[in-house]
């Protein structure tokens, strides 16, 4: 049985860090497209950030670019976000998702292309 469980969610101000984990049992990081998403309340979830750890390519949505760095430690089979430059309009509840797959699940990066999802860690980022 799949599982993904994120940790490192946490209250920061603006400006601050976090790393937020996604650990994975009965499955393996390994050639897959692993990305993060997140919600904010009253708005739809958005892709964040997404990574094939097949070659290592990596994707980022405008909002994040130059302040997130998406990241997998092998041996850990943990991918990883480190988020910098924290703004408020970055608190959100932020879910790890992964594929069965496929460089081209990362490429277009809709939802419906990641059947294991995590349940989330709450970031929660004050001005």
């Amino acid at each position: 049985q799949v599982q993904l469980v994120e940790s490192g969610g946490d209250s920061v101000q603006a400006g601050g860090s976090l790393r937020l984990s996604c650990a994975a049992s009965g499955y393996t990081f390994s050639s897959k497209c692993v990305a993060w998403f997140r919600q904010a309340p009253g708005k739809e979830r958005e892709g964040v950030a997404r990574i094939y750890t097949g070659g290592g390519s990596t994707f980022y949505t405008d909002s994040v670019k130059g302040r997130f760095t998406i990241s997998l430690d092998n041996a850990k089979n943990t991918v990883y976000l480190q988020m910098n430059s924290l703004k408020p309009e970055d608190a959100a509840m932020y879910y790890c998702a992964a594929d069965r797959g496929s460089w081209l699940s990362c490429l277009v990066g809709s939802e419906p292309n990641f059947p294991y999802w995590g349940q989330g860690t709450q970031v929660s980022v004050s001005s």
